[in-house]
């Protein structure tokens, strides 16, 4: 039987294409406007801006407007212009932008949280509002009335917010690392299920409704791959992050994710590969593989006159070892660790080198990233951050 092929190494780096500066305070969210040489932004100095691309080279604010309170997020549908933008007052104010994009007019505003609004997602086939608040609510509203339609209280306030327009669920993700699914009605809701896999908390989601797969970034430098289609129910870790992820995109046409981090740090992930669950890590009282007592097995430790060791885990096999059977560290990119981690001696003799190969990029953007967005029709991306700036990306060379 021929061996698979295993994945390429993606060595190209993103090629900068522009900065737009010019907000006095962060640049909470901001988006690329399709089929126009422009980007929308809001930021925590309380104004909208759409940047146009002039003759210079350079964008330049056609829209000025400013807000009565800090604003934390946005979502913007193309198809009717409608830019939801959410405050830090909890207050949802929903505009449409001109043909142009030089010109915005305020629909309504309704209060949707009793505290700054997290994430805001407008579903047009439903002409629906889902929010999230440090309220610690979800809620969603009428897009067309302001009606509110009706809220879940979560655990902990919640960063992440993903809908499925199909099934009608809605992901939410917050500070307990905890991420809950609700199955959304007209007026009413229903508790899926909740399921957590961090020692974090979620800052951000991501969802495939191809291949019905969920992501969740944390605080805990760490990805998670949900298996939502059935599969199994499998949940495969990534590893690439050296701080808290900050935010996730979803290349759909060419199956690669796209995460940033708090350190600037982008990571393009190819997902068209087969991967691997982590495995359980095993609970035993002496090493797996010489048998010499950990530190808390007195008894072992006065039987055999040893010493007792302190405990390990093998990333591959998931076996509690020793130090002394686990001084390797290699990397094992198909069950997500683009870096080297520990892994018991015997473990590290069989992996082999085609193993070893990356699935991942790693590149620098050289600014603190709080946001990412990502245009799939010209492969751009877009990063926004604590600095100030919004960073504009060619990823075909990455993505293509």
């Amino acid at each position: 039987m021929a061996a698979e092929p295993q994945p390429k190494a993606l060595t190209r780096k993103p090629l900068l294409l522009n900065k737009v500066e010019g907000s006095q305070d962060v640049v909470n969210m901001a988006a690329i406007v399709p089929k126009e040489d422009g980007v929308i932004s809001v930021s925590e100095d309380r104004t909208v801006r759409v940047w146009l691309k002039r003759d210079s080279g350079q964008y330049w604010p056609s829209i000025y407007h400013a807000m009565p309170s800090p604003c934390s997020c946005m979502s913007f549908n193309p198809e009717t212009r409608r830019l939801s933008i959410g405050l830090d007052n909890g207050t949802i104010s929903e505009f449409i932008l001109s043909e142009d994009y030089n010109k915005m007019t305020l629909v309504k505003s309704y209060q949707a949280h009793q505290s700054r609004v997290i994430m805001i997602l407008f579903v047009l086939e439903m002409e629906w509002v889902l929010s999230t608040g440090q309220d610690k609510h979800f809620t969603w509203h009428c897009s067309e009335s302001g009606q509110r339609l009706g809220g879940y209280r979560t655990s902990a306030g919640a960063c992440g917010l993903q809908f499925d327009v199909e099934t009608r669920h809605v992901f939410v993700g917050d500070h307990s690392g905890q991420v809950t699914i609700l199955k959304l009605e007209q007026e009413s809701c229903s508790l899926v299920t909740t399921f957590k896999g961090h020692t974090g908390g979620v800052t951000a989601l991501c969802w495939d409704p191809i291949q019905r797969v969920l992501f969740s970034g944390s605080s805990d430098h760490s990805i998670i791959m949900w298996d939502i289609g059935g599969r199994k129910g499998t949940a495969i870790e990534l590893q690439g992050h050296n701080d808290k992820v900050q935010s996730l995109s979803y290349a759909h046409h060419t199956r690669q994710l796209i995460s940033c981090g708090a350190d600037g740090g982008i990571v393009v992930w190819n997902m068209d590969v087969e991967r691997q669950e982590t495995p359980e890590w095993l609970d035993s009282d002496s090493c797996q593989k010489c048998d010499q007592p950990f530190f808390w097995n007195f008894k072992q430790m006065w039987d055999s006159k040893k010493i007792g060791l302190r405990q390990h885990h093998c990333r591959k096999c998931g076996k509690a070892v020793c130090g002394k059977c686990s001084s390797k560290r290699s990397s094992i990119p198909l069950m997500g660790f683009e870096f080297e981690v520990r892994v018991c001696d015997s473990c590290h003799e069989s992996i082999t080198e085609e193993e070893r190969a990356p699935t991942a990029t790693f590149h620098d953007s050289k600014h603190n990233i709080v946001h990412v967005h990502f245009d799939a029709t010209r492969g751009w991306l877009l990063t926004s951050g604590t600095d100030k700036v919004i960073k504009l990306w060619d990823m075909t060379p990455v993505v293509s």
